[in-house]
């Protein structure tokens, strides 16, 4: 089974890669029928020298392989017909400036599986770069409050080699007795929780954080249940919130009083409840002034969040009184940091633990018969038609609303 890894070509460039030189030797080594090839790039954060060195073929021509991985999108002119190609497609929501490049994996007969649909028998995610978001995100969010209150200024975390020089800049700063607040206890929750773990900020209950102060620095990390309740008062678990998430109330308000900065790291699911809304931000009780935003869903239930940010210009202001777009050092300002592609500022760090996923998860499959269904299930086409799992999709490839 020959693997490539394919040169990013989306615009901006994206330095990240499905496998370092280093996981590219483990994965020949434990896997003798494996072979890995690699297209010539030269915005791969891993230079071209560094796998040739250990042996690896770099190429310009890739057309050979039988599994090419990528990261982001393909583009359509770049698609090499009849292959298995692994990359984030962003089509599975029906995401309508994808629709094209989902019709043209279709029409060249190109088996697509998207990192998204790697999931296992309990269809939960097995791969993704959502930990290195959530330190990412935590970083930039701390570097916003710096910036908009004048106490300190951080560089922009892609400006860092990995994680140990970023970390090694953050024991300079000093931070005030403030409050912060994290929804979510996933990949992206626990990332975000490590930077401020390493700070050394201390972490406390639910009720201390609601109704005590304190002469340091402190956060919380908070769940669906914490931060929502049933509307007929009932106290169920998590999975009736994920199954019934309409039947709730959002309780984020109670954090939104006493939090300086709030740190979402949540998944947020069609039909659950706004955390808080642009009547909620113009409350007197709403006390918070620096949202730094990792799950990016614009325009929904982080009512700041009225677009996404870039890594060039990361943070902006959000006026809650008028609804609109401000300098995020404007007084009345909420600061935003809604960057949507957080890990691609540790490219680095990034890839070597997404690598490590998909080496435990993904490449046994093509050498034991795929004994776990993880191939099947991520399969979203095959022979130029949608697999059943994915059929749902079929009036998006065709055009209809």
């Amino acid at each position: 089974m020959k693997f490539a890894l394919i040169k990013e070509r989306k615009n901006p460039p994206d330095r990240r890669v499905v496998f370092s030189p280093q996981a590219c030797q483990k994965i020949v080594a434990d896997f003798p029928k494996a072979e890995i090839i690699v297209e010539s790039s030269d915005v791969r954060v891993f230079k071209d020298k560094e796998y040739s060195s250990l042996g690896f073929k770099v190429t310009e021509d890739v057309s050979d392989a039988d599994v090419l991985l990528g990261v982001k999108e393909v583009p359509i002119k770049a698609l090499i017909p009849n292959k298995k190609y692994f990359f984030f497609s962003h089509t599975i929501k029906k995401q309508p400036y994808n629709r094209a490049l989902l019709k043209a994996i279709l029409e060249n007969n190109i088996e697509l599986y998207d990192h998204e649909t790697i999931v296992n028998s309990d269809n939960f995610r097995l791969i993704g770069f959502g930990y290195y978001a959530g330190v990412v995100g935590a970083y930039n969010g701390l570097r916003a409050y710096g910036l908009k209150f004048g106490m300190f200024s951080l560089p922009k975390a892609g400006s860092f080699k990995d994680r140990t020089a970023l970390e090694a800049y953050l024991d300079n700063i000093n931070l005030p007795n403030i409050k912060i607040v994290i929804t979510g206890k996933g990949r992206v929750g626990n990332g975000a929780k490590e930077i401020l773990e390493h700070l050394k900020i201390k972490e406390v209950s639910v009720e201390a954080y609601l109704t005590q102060e304190f002469n340091e620095a402190v956060y919380v990390q908070i769940d669906v249940l914490d931060y929502n309740k049933r509307k007929d008062g009932k106290h169920l678990d998590m999975f009736d919130f994920f199954d019934n998430a309409q039947d709730y109330d959002s309780t984020f308000m109670r954090f939104a009083k006493v939090s300086d900065v709030y740190i979402a790291g949540h998944f947020y699911g069609d039909g659950a409840p706004y955390f808080f809304t642009r009547e909620n931000a113009k409350s007197k009780d709403f006390n918070i002034k620096v949202v730094a935003d990792i799950s990016c869903d614009v325009d929904g239930p982080i009512a700041s969040t009225i677009r996404s940010s870039t890594i060039a210009n990361p943070i902006y202001g959000y006026n809650p009184h008028t609804e609109s777009e401000v300098d995020f050092m404007d007084d009345n300002a909420i600061a935003v940091m809604a960057v949507d592609n957080l890990p691609c500022e540790l490219p680095d760090n990034a890839s070597r633990g997404f690598g490590s996923m998909f080496y435990h998860s993904v490449i046994p499959a093509f050498f034991n018969d795929d004994k776990d269904g993880v191939l099947v299930r991520a399969k979203m086409t095959e022979n130029g038609k949608l697999t059943p799992r994915f059929s749902y999709l079929q009036d998006y490839v065709n055009g209809i609303e």
